[in-house]
């Protein structure tokens, strides 16, 4: 059977909101970048908390305030309220070509919970499997032990390795109910792959919290169709985040412009390559159709080339008028944008900021209420975002 919602789950909706008011004081470590950046509604502050990430791709928060930071050269960081990081020991082998790696990173949504006994106390993470030449997406969960990591289970592959190192999506996001949805890029070679019900390239997946299938995916009783597909069509998802009222969402890359936000729903086919609003990198011509019977528009589309990555709602009371929109973050255009939604639609955007910290790779609300923004490049960087005093 497919889990029941998840009671910690049900505690996060309205657990971040209640800190409002005790959002965590800078530690003496960390620099300021802006101390009363102006936005349409208040000022902000942006922190550097920690530093000297090489390619990271993922922050996650553990329950004692510290952080977990991945790094594509396979490598997990523990990182402290100081800013002060290590290694931990015991990750796979990860394939490093192109943008392989170490990739996304989650805890289970009961982390901490229980009698102690640590049943819960997993780490969930996407990676590039090598395979010779060739690499797949995986994604496999590692037992947290205090300090240090223990065990790591496998629990999913895509059905065939690939070359080149790109495209490998693998953004993670849990829904109310207990399951994961991860993203798998079309894997850049051939892009009808993300067509092809029979291949896991291009798509959404969805799992139980073990890497089972649940009961209820849209394709479970098709036989022509894997049953680990949630949605297809999809050419490289890696900013996705399930909003307070159950809703998953995601921003994908387009090929050259033609970046989506798209409402992701099960069974939905969002078109790619046969639809797209992007063009051919090498001719500039459009790629497909603008639109095609039987598969979704795009919620909205990103103006130029923004290559998202990175993406959360605002839930925090902290942030005021900000509460509910989207935060998407961008590599290439180095922005950060919030969104607004109004009925399912994008009724409003603005932008927070350009350029001011580089690439931004990940966006993750905190439980301490605050934005947390991480940087991609040699020098990645972990920041944090909150309303100014005013």
């Amino acid at each position: 059977m497919t889990p029941q919602r998840s009671p910690l789950l049900q505690a996060t909706r309205w657990v971040a909101p209640s800190l409002a008011g005790l959002l965590l004081a800078s530690t003496a470590q960390a620099e300021v970048i802006h101390d009363a950046l102006a936005t349409d509604h208040f000022p902000i502050t942006i922190e550097r908390v920690a530093d000297g990430f090489a390619n990271p791709w993922a922050v996650a928060f553990l329950p004692d305030g510290r952080y977990l930071v991945s790094e594509r050269s396979g490598e997990l960081n523990l990182v402290d309220a100081n800013g002060q990081s290590q290694v931990l020991e015991g990750m796979p082998q990860v394939s490093q070509n192109g943008q392989g790696g170490l990739l996304d990173i989650v805890l289970h949504p009961e982390f901490g919970s229980g009698d102690g006994d640590g049943e819960h106390d997993w780490i969930y993470f996407t990676w590039s499997k090598p395979e010779g030449n060739n690499s797949r997406s995986a994604l496999s969960r590692v037992k947290w032990e205090g300090d240090s990591l223990g065990n790591v289970e496998h629990l999913f592959e895509q059905d065939r390795a690939s070359s080149p190192g790109r495209h490998y999506g693998s953004r993670l996001a849990w829904m109310d109910d207990g399951t994961l949805l991860m993203s798998i890029g079309d894997r850049g070679v051939d892009p009808s792959r993300a067509q092809a019900s029979d291949d896991h390239a291009g798509s959404t997946l969805r799992f139980t919290e073990t890497g089972g299938v649940p009961d209820d995916n849209p394709y479970v009783d098709d036989d022509s169709t894997l049953d680990e597909i949630y949605t297809m069509g999809n050419r490289n998802i890696q900013g996705m985040t399930v909003l307070s009222n159950g809703e998953p969402w995601a921003t994908e890359h387009g090929p050259r412009t033609g970046d989506e936000l798209n409402h992701i729903v099960p069974g939905n086919n969002y078109g790619w390559p046969e639809v797209s609003l992007g063009n051919d990198y090498g001719t500039n011509e459009p790629i497909g159709v603008e639109s095609k019977p039987g598969m979704e528009d795009p919620v909205y589309r990103f103006d130029g080339r923004f290559a998202p990555s990175g993406l959360a709602e605002v839930t925090s009371d902290a942030f005021g008028a900000w509460q509910g929109s989207l935060l998407a973050g961008g590599l290439g255009s180095q922005k950060l944008l919030r969104l607004t939604l109004e009925e399912g639609q994008v009724a409003d955007e603005e932008l927070i900021f350009e350029g001011d910290i580089g690439r931004i790779r990940d966006v993750r609300q905190g439980p301490d209420a605050a934005i947390y923004l991480l940087t991609d490049g040699g020098q990645g960087s972990l920041y944090r975002l909150t309303p100014s005093e005013r």
